[in-house]
């Protein structure tokens, strides 16, 4: 399946969200430690979306936007660390 990601962003906090009829299914949220660094510190997925690869998804959109705006992520949230340990690949972002 192909979920549309969406970010929203406050001064210093935001979120990477699914949305499926006006209802969020999916979050990772998120503050700004300045502007060099995101703190990820929740990942909260609806039980009917589990085991079925959308937290992953959110983690790969992370990587995505802070590799885009060149700046590094704490992750704080301990699916968000054990998914990135799995990923070498993605050591650069944290």
């Amino acid at each position: 399946m192909d979920w549309k990601i969406q970010v929203k962003e406050h001064v210093n906090k935001g979120s990477f969200y699914i949305e499926e009829n006006e209802e969020i299914v999916a979050e990772m949220t998120f503050s700004k430690a300045g502007d060099q660094r995101i703190i990820i510190d929740h990942t909260e997925i609806s039980d009917g979306l589990r085991g079925k690869g959308v937290g992953l998804k959110l983690v790969e959109f992370a990587v995505d936007y802070v590799r885009s705006k060149n700046i590094k992520m704490l992750p704080l949230c301990p699916f968000v660390k054990s998914t990135l340990l799995k990923h070498p690949e993605w050591k650069d972002v944290w």
